[in-house]
């Protein structure tokens, strides 16, 4: 694809382009708020995402403004004030905008389908028996059930219409069965042609976010593309990397951490990894550490990954600082 040349882009498309255009720092934050499923969708649309147009990421950071503006609305002034905000903006299709924050604001059943393309939905809805589609119809807005409805086969289209006039209020835990299965089925679907290499990006990312979210996210990349996986933790920086570094830059990064905080992250890591970063103490940091080591017992696994990380972000600002030197996969290796 060309650089200048827009794409059609769908909703999660959208968000990964404004993660990466404010930055890996400001985008882990993000991802901090997000549910376990949102951070993974959203960290593989990163590594997949196409080049993306100075215009067209204008134009949706302008989008993004907006439904935020309008979202404001419906907290503060309701829903009416929010609906006129939109249609000065997107006119026509004002309204499905306001029905999808609306939906995302009160967590209406079935409300990611909002997020995915109508075409997407209906390949998975197709298969599904007539009452089924019509439970999920009867809790979309009238427009996108109608689309839906619409590009059904004629064979079931009066069935699905019949069972959806007769509809009777559904058992809530019907509801969230089929709405859990379909979200796991939509959740599944990723374009795989037209994306540049966005594995930088997401590596950048990960390097910002804790070291349990690393973990999971790296976890089920793994479980979903082992190669990708790969491709990403090659060229990340993680806590155990610190054997990587010459003594120099490990004796630079070690003084910006105080004892404390080194004790801290000490707990339970590798003997060689131990052994290296103590070589490169002084002798009265290693008492200092040893000594904090025993008082403190015990200590929380997130407490020591907080510590790690830590570590981990002095050795970026390092790095950014030009004080010290970084390895990355598929670099070249220099020899004297």
């Amino acid at each position: 694809m060309n650089a200048g040349t827009s794409m059609v882009m769908n909703r999660a498309q959208k968000a990964a382009a404004i993660l990466l255009s404010v930055g890996p720092e400001r985008a882990a934050k993000v991802l901090a708020h997000l549910d376990e499923e949102e951070v993974e969708q959203l960290t593989v649309e990163i590594a997949t995402l196409g080049n993306v147009p100075a215009n067209q990421l204008e134009n949706i950071l302008f989008e993004f403004r907006a439904e935020a503006e309008a979202h404001k609305h419906l907290i503060s002034g309701g829903e009416k004030h929010a609906r006129e905000l939109m249609r000065r903006i997107y006119g026509a299709g004002a309204d499905e905008v306001v029905d999808r924050l609306l939906a995302t604001t009160h967590a209406q059943p079935f409300h990611f389908v909002r997020l995915h393309e109508p075409a997407e939905v209906l390949q998975h809805l197709r298969d599904e028996h007539p009452q089924t589609i019509a439970l999920v119809l009867a809790h979309l807005p009238a427009r996108l059930g109608a689309n839906l409805l619409a590009g059904l086969e004629p064979s079931i289209q009066t069935t699905v219409a019949t069972r959806l006039a007769t509809l009777e209020r559904a058992d809530p835990a019907v509801v969230k069965r089929v709405e859990e299965a379909l979200r796991s089925r939509l959740g599944e679907v990723r374009r795989r042609s037209g994306r540049r290499d966005g594995v930088k990006e997401l590596a950048d990312l990960l390097n910002q976010t804790d070291r349990s979210t690393e973990r999971i996210i790296l976890s089920e990349l793994e479980a979903k593309d082992p190669a990708l996986a790969e491709r990403v933790r090659a060229l990340m920086f993680v806590f155990e990397d610190l054997i990587t570094l010459d003594d120099r830059s490990l004796q630079e990064v070690l003084r910006q951490v105080e004892p404390a905080r080194l004790a801290v992250a000490f707990k339970g890591i590798a003997n060689d990894l131990r052994d290296a970063l103590e070589q490169n103490l002084s002798e009265r940091a290693r008492t200092t550490i040893s000594e904090e080591m025993d008082l403190m017992g015990s200590v929380r696994l997130s407490e020591v990954e907080e510590a790690q990380s830590e570590i981990v972000r002095v050795v970026h600002e390092l790095e950014k600082e030009g004080l010290i030197q970084l390895s990355r996969g598929g670099e070249e290796e220099f020899v004297a």
